[in-house]
């Protein structure tokens, strides 16, 4: 059984970016754990709870076959932070699926992640990740080797759908 990792920010995490992809990766029975920093409940935008399983400071990257960073205005707060950086590169170095919607590419883009890759992302972000070396590409999703990246809400489904079947295959 895979096991997923998805990070959301402690508040104003977008609803579609999370909950979609998370219901398609409830139906292909894969274990989901969401970290967030400093809480045991993160709010999203349209202010649903969601119960935080671990603190990004405490996970451990080799419980999991995939990373996920939501997106929303929220996600800043990761932008900088060395926990979220580190759980990215960590992810990166032990070659899990590594994946980002909306404006979370900056995090990775910022942890040096997106150097020569194809990127999508919210379109606020393309000056960050091309500063950062990557590709940005105005598409609703881009998938390079096991680097998924999405535009935001609107390619919500996709982004989940296509996280799941590298997953599966």
């Amino acid at each position: 059984m895979k096991s997923i990792l998805m990070v959301v920010a402690p508040t104003d995490f977008k609803d579609e970016e999370f909950f979609i992809p998370k219901q398609i990766f409830e139906k292909a029975e894969f274990t989901i754990t969401v970290a967030s920093k400093g809480t045991k409940t993160a709010v999203s935008l349209n202010k649903e709870q969601v119960q935080v399983d671990k603190d990004i400071r405490d996970v451990n990257i080799n419980f999991f076959d995939a990373v996920i960073f939501i997106g929303g205005p929220g996600a800043k707060v990761y932008f900088n932070d060395p926990d979220a950086q580190r759980l990215a590169i960590e992810a990166h170095n032990h070659e899990k699926l590594l994946a980002a919607i909306c404006i979370a590419p900056s995090i990775l883009a910022n942890a040096g992640l997106l150097r020569g890759r194809k990127v999508s992302a919210f379109p606020s972000e393309k000056e960050n990740i091309e500063e950062h070396g990557g590709f940005y590409r105005n598409t609703n999703i881009e998938i390079d080797e096991k680097l998924v990246t999405a535009a935001g809400p609107r390619a919500a489904k996709e982004f989940g759908e296509s996280i799941r079947d590298i997953l599966i295959y």
